[in-house]
């Protein structure tokens, strides 16, 4: 059922091709994922060794056929991703990017900005075909808190940027916003700089939690605008005790990557 406070469809054939243009890309994206997995991360695998190396150019790879993924959603006319800051996301090195989380969408568009990029994937991978993969790229949520901890500032200091969508879920239509502590946390501990990103653009609808698959911008196709804030340095709460410096910290985060006020947790 649609939102009271959506528009009404502009051009119904239109909108029909949209949302056709949007399964196709999911069934690209997934004939994409099963190719990688299958074919293409294990050749990499094989020639690059040690394992960060492996590493360093596996997500290369990835963020590479993300990039065409978003141009092939263009073309069929159902995605835009704009953003003034392009080559500050592919030279950005050591950082964490935490950004708002709309749709499901989100983590395409900034990998394919972030060439180094990596993240903190969710446990339930372990019992899935890909994990074979995702364990040896990314760092897994099942860890205990000092390992993940261990983990993010290992990777940051190689020079990977870890994005982080701080509210664990995607953004709610409405309502209130909970925003968790973690990337403030990882921040203070590895001591490297935060990066704000706010995705904006089009309504996302279709997209966002709990939207029906067979929805769609209404009015016109999905448009990412990704824009990058002003870095924030932790080393600017290191005079607060840690809980007061990740509530302080979170709180900066909170404000930078949201338009409206949040509660954070």
């Amino acid at each position: 059922m649609r939102p009271a406070d959506m528009p009404p469809i502009k051009n119904r054939p239109l909108y029909i091709y949209r949302v056709l243009g949007k399964w196709l890309s999911f069934f690209i994206f997934g004939l994409g994922t099963a190719l990688q997995i299958i074919l293409f991360l294990p050749i990499i695998r094989l020639f690059f060794h040690p394992r960060e190396r492996f590493r360093k150019y596996g997500r290369r790879f990835i963020s590479a056929s993300l990039r065409l993924f978003v141009s092939i959603m263009h073309f069929i006319g159902v995605v835009n991703l704009e953003t003034e800051d392009r080559e500050k996301f592919q030279n950005q090195k050591s950082k964490i990017i935490v950004a708002n989380h709309p749709s499901i969408l989100d983590i395409v568009m900034l990998f394919s900005l972030v060439p180094n990029a990596d993240c903190i994937v969710n446990s339930y991978l372990k019992h899935h075909i890909v994990m074979g993969v995702i364990r040896h790229l990314y760092i897994l949520n099942s860890l205990g808190f000092t390992e993940l901890i261990d983990a993010c500032t290992e990777s940051l200091k190689q020079g990977n940027c870890l994005i982080i969508f701080p509210e664990g879920t995607r953004t709610p239509r409405k309502g209130k916003v909970i925003v968790k502590k973690g990337a403030a946390r990882i921040a203070l501990a590895s001591g490297c700089g935060v990066i704000p990103v706010h995705i904006g653009g089009t309504d996302k609808y279709g997209l966002g939690k709990r939207d029906p698959w067979t929805a769609f911008n209404p009015q016109e196709r999905y448009i990412y605008k990704i824009s990058m804030g002003e870095e924030i340095n932790p080393e600017n709460y290191k005079s607060f005790s840690p809980p007061a410096a990740a509530r302080a910290l979170n709180n900066d985060i909170t404000a930078r990557i949201f338009p409206k006020k949040v509660t954070d947790a």
